[in-house]
C-alpha cells in the first residue's frame, strides 16, 4: 500500500520546525500583550462574502487562490486567506463597535491555493495586530513600532528594513490615481499583459509589478506626495515623527501601494534579503473603510500581518528544549515510588521522564542519549531511607537528596 503524503503545499511541523514556529508565536503574543493588544481567535471558516467583499472580486486571491466551497447546508464558505477581514467581521457581529478602540492580536493558519515556494505554503500561518477605532497617527506608529519590537525580540530585526509610504485620504488618492492613469496610458503599449489588465481595473497595482519592463516605466510615474491634501500631509508627517520618537528606523518607498479603496494613509512593509530575493516578512497599513464593508459604522483602523514560516526561517537558531531529568527505578518494587517522584517533579515545572522498561543500565544509556542533565535513582534502600540518589550526568557527581527536597534541588 502506497504511504499517504501531505496535501501539496502543506507540511507537518515536527521537532525543530515546531519549536521555531511556536517560538515566533509565543514571542509575538507576549510582546503584543505588553503593548496592550488582547488576543482574539476567529473561525478558520468564514462566509465567503467576508473575503469577496473586502479583498475585491477581481483580486488574484478571490479569483484564483481561495479555498471556497458549498457546505452541506448550501452555504458558500471559505477557508480564511487572511485574518484582518475576520477580525473586522468579529468586531461588528459581537457588537463591539460601541466600545472602541479595540486592540487585537491574532495568530493562526491561513489558506491560499498558490504555487508553493520557499517560506510560502498553501496552509501557512500568520501573526497580526489590528487597532480598530483610532484615526490618530499615533495608532499607525504604535502598530508599526510593536511589529518592530517583535522582530527585535525574535532577534531578526537586524536583517530587516522598514519601508513606509502614504496613500493619502480619499481626495489625495483620487487626484494621484488620475495622474497615474494618465501617465500609464501614455505607456500602455509597453506594459506587460498583466499590467494592462490592472490598468483597466485597478491601476495602482501596476506599481506592484515584478516585470522588469513595467518597473522601468513606473520608475518615472508620479507619486502621491504632490497630491496630498493638507490633512493627509499632516497625518503622514505625524506618523514619520512618531516613528522617530519610538526609535524605529525607516525609509520612504513611494511604490508601496494597496489596491482597494478602503486603504488610506499609511502603508508599510518590513523587508529582508536574507531569504534570497528581497521578501516581505511583515506588512500592513491603514484601512479606514473595511469595518463599514462588514456592515458596521465607519471605523478608522490600522494593522499588519506577518508570516510565521518566514520569520521562523530567519531565527538565528532553533529554541532548545530544557534538558530532562531521568527517573530510574531499581527493581520492580521501586516503580510505584518512582512514579510519585516523576509526578512531583513535573508538578514543580521540571521536565522529567522515565523509560517504560529496561534494566538500570539500559535506562541510564537512554537518559544519556536523551541529553538528560541528571538521573534520580530509586531503589528499595533509598525508599526506606526517604531519599534518592541524584547523579549529575555531566560531571558524574552523585549525592543523596531527601525525596521531599528533590524538586527544590533539581529546579535549576
Amino acid at each position: 500500500m502506497t504511504p499517504l503524503q501531505p496535501v501539496r503545499g502543506m507540511r507537518d511541523l515536527i521537532g525543530e520546525d515546531a519549536r521555531r514556529h511556536r517560538h515566533v508565536i509565543d514571542t509575538a503574543r507576549r510582546t503584543a500583550l505588553l503593548w496592550g493588544f488582547e488576543e482574539w481567535e476567529t473561525p478558520v471558516l468564514e462566509d465567503t462574502r467576508v473575503f469577496s467583499r473586502t479583498l475585491g472580486d477581481t483580486s488574484d486571491v478571490v479569483t484564483k487562490e481561495m479555498y471556497s466551497f458549498e457546505d452541506r447546508g448550501g452555504e458558500q464558505v471559505t477557508l480564511r486567506p487572511e485574518n484582518t477581514a475576520g477580525v473586522c467581521r468579529a468586531l461588528v457581529s459581537n457588537g463591539l463597535t460601541q466600545n472602541l478602540p479595540q486592540k487585537v492580536f491574532y495568530a493562526g493558519p491561513m489558506f491560499r491555493y498558490e504555487r508553493p515556494q520557499k517560506g510560502r505554503y498553501r496552509q501557512f500561518h500568520q501573526i497580526g495586530i489590528e487597532t480598530l477605532g483610532a484615526a490618530e497617527p499615533l495608532a499607525d506608529a504604535e502598530a508599526i513600532a510593536c511589529g518592530w519590537e517583535i522582530l527585535n525580540a525574535l532577534g531578526v530585526a537586524g536583517g530587516t528594513v522598514l519601508e513606509v509610504n502614504t496613500l493619502g485620504d480619499g481626495e489625495s488618492r483620487a487626484a494621484w490615481r488620475a495622474a497615474l492613469v494618465s501617465f500609464l496610458k501614455r505607456h500602455e503599449e509597453a506594459l506587460s499583459e498583466d499590467s494592462r489588465q490592472r490598468l483597466a481595473r485597478n491601476p495602482l497595482r501596476v506599481l506592484d509589478s515584478k516585470d522588469e519592463r513595467d518597473r522601468a516605466i513606473v520608475a518615472d510615474a508620479p507619486d502621491i506626495f504632490a497630491h496630498l491634501t493638507e490633512g493627509a500631509r499632516a497625518h503622514w508627517e505625524g506618523v514619520l515623527g512618531l516613528l522617530d520618537a519610538f526609535g524605529v528606523p525607516h525609509r520612504v518607498n513611494p511604490r508601496i501601494v494597496r489596491g482597494l479603496d478602503y486603504y488610506s494613509h499609511t502603508a508599510f512593509e518590513f523587508v529582508t534579503d536574507r531569504l534570497g530575493a528581497q521578501g516581505t516578512v511583515m506588512a500592513g497599513g491603514r484601512y479606514d473603510g473595511l469595518v463599514e464593508e462588514m456592515g458596521g459604522p465607519p471605523t478608522p483602523s490600522v494593522g499588519w500581518a506577518a508570516g510565521v514560516e518566514r520569520l521562523a526561517m530567519l531565527l538565528p537558531e532553533a529554541p532548545s528544549l530544557p534538558a530532562p531529568v531521568a527517573v530510574i527505578p531499581v527493581g520492580a518494587t521501586a516503580e510505584a515510588a518512582a512514579l510519585g517522584v516523576l509526578s512531583a517533579l513535573r508538578r514543580a515545572g521540571i521536565r522529567a521522564e522515565m523509560a517504560f522498561r529496561g534494566t538500570v543500565k539500559r535506562r541510564m544509556e537512554r537518559a544519556n542519549r536523551a541529553g538528560a542533565r541528571a538521573a534520580v535513582i530509586l531503589g528499595e534502600a533509598e525508599i526506606a531511607a526517604g531519599i534518592a540518589q541524584v547523579k549529575d550526568l555531566a560531571t558524574g557527581a552523585q549525592e543523596a537528596v531527601p525525596l521531599d527536597l528533590l524538586p527544590q534541588r533539581l529546579a535549576s
